[in-house]
């Protein structure tokens, strides 16, 4: 007999508000916790927790705290807006731990699973946390940013990297140290999404996310630039909006947001795909075998590793986004694309640790 809501135990699942990417890899956790008898309850706040509404409509919600995340214009002067922005983030990390607290004693929470949300962990319960970051790339300062990020890690009883732990992955430097913390567990990359054999109905798809200003400046470049592009573009702006609009203009084929079910069809639909260079993009792109054209988020050193890793290996090119030109595409044949490097993962055996 199928336990009850009631019975199973509820594990709370908090993705970052960070673009899209951090509550779209935590969709397959959600679906694997379900599947495994557990009850998730979710928490985030902005789009990922508008985006984790849309897709488990009937799971229950927490909203958390705003980290604050804004983007500047001017790329380089990202970590200097960071900066001045940490009072807020401090603020929302000792608020939300303190709505961690609350929520262990209302709802019941038997077990956490934070995505890169800094506060979101209890010693009352096992606590998970789930990062492609062993090393926080920040210029100048990478080693003080390892550092505390290493600190935060620490107090967790598992850190769960979205990588494997040889060669080749995804994830280079950034997942992988010298030195491994304890309680590190490579789980293999995850992704919504499957690879399935379609016909190809578009040429090139767009898509983007990230918080603004950046993914709207991005937006406009791309139309602008792509406008004179021979072939079917769909372009999925990363838009998480109450209505879903679809606009069909020229070659172009708009739609504000997709659904995953709709994102998998468009993925394995399109030919090549032109986005960041957002590690959960990248994992995406490995499920699918996919080629594609990356264009990191200005000033931010992650995203600007992985596009020079990938053009590097041959897998991708890449260029920063006031260079980008239409003849830029042409390059995307000269290289082999991505590839699978995932592993079967067992989630019985991850979710232990809740036991």
């Amino acid at each position: 007999m199928l336990e009850s809501a009631h019975t199973k135990k509820n594990i709370l699942v908090a993705p970052l508000n960070w673009g899209l990417g951090h509550a779209t890899r935590c969709i397959p956790i959600i679906k694997a916790l379900e599947d495994n008898n557990y009850n998730p309850i979710l928490a985030s706040d902005g789009v990922a927790l508008d985006l984790l509404k849309k897709e488990f409509p009937d799971l229950q919600t927490i909203e958390f705290p705003s980290y604050h995340i804004e983007y500047p214009k001017d790329g380089k002067y990202f970590k200097l807006k960071m900066l001045v922005n940490s009072p807020k983030m401090i603020r929302a990390i000792l608020k939300e731990r303190k709505l961690v607290g609350k929520a262990i004693a209302v709802h019941n929470i038997e077990g956490i699973i934070s995505d890169n949300r800094l506060g979101v962990y209890s010693k009352k319960v096992p606590s998970v946390f789930i990062t492609h970051q062993l090393k926080v790339l920040t210029g100048n300062t990478t080693w003080l940013s390892t550092k505390l990020h290493q600190n935060i890690i620490n107090q967790f009883n598992e850190c769960w990297v979205p990588d494997v732990n040889t060669i080749p992955n995804l994830s280079g430097k950034l997942g992988h140290l010298e030195k491994d913390p304890k309680n590190v567990k490579y789980i293999g990359p995850l992704s919504r999404l499957q690879k399935r054999k379609m016909e190809q109905k578009y040429d090139l798809m767009v898509i983007l996310s990230g918080p603004e200003p950046q993914r709207t400046l991005l937006e406009e470049k791309l139309i602008e630039e792509l406008d004179n592009y021979e072939g079917n573009v769909l372009f999925i702006k990363g838009k998480i909006e109450t209505e879903q609009i679809i606009v069909q203009k020229n070659q172009f084929t708009f739609y504000n947001y997709m659904n995953s079910k709709q994102l998998e069809t468009a993925f394995n639909e399109s030919n090549t795909i032109l986005c960041r260079s957002g590690y959960t993009t990248i994992m995406d792109l490995a499920f699918l075998n996919k080629k594609a054209f990356l264009i990191p988020t200005p000033g931010q050193y992650e995203q600007e590793y992985l596009a020079k890793k990938f053009k590097a290996e041959g897998i991708a090119p890449s260029c920063k986004q006031e260079k980008f030109k239409l003849s830029k595409l042409n390059k995307v044949v000269l290289h082999r694309g991505f590839t699978n490097t995932s592993s079967t993962l067992k989630w019985k055996d991850l979710f232990a640790v809740f036991q």
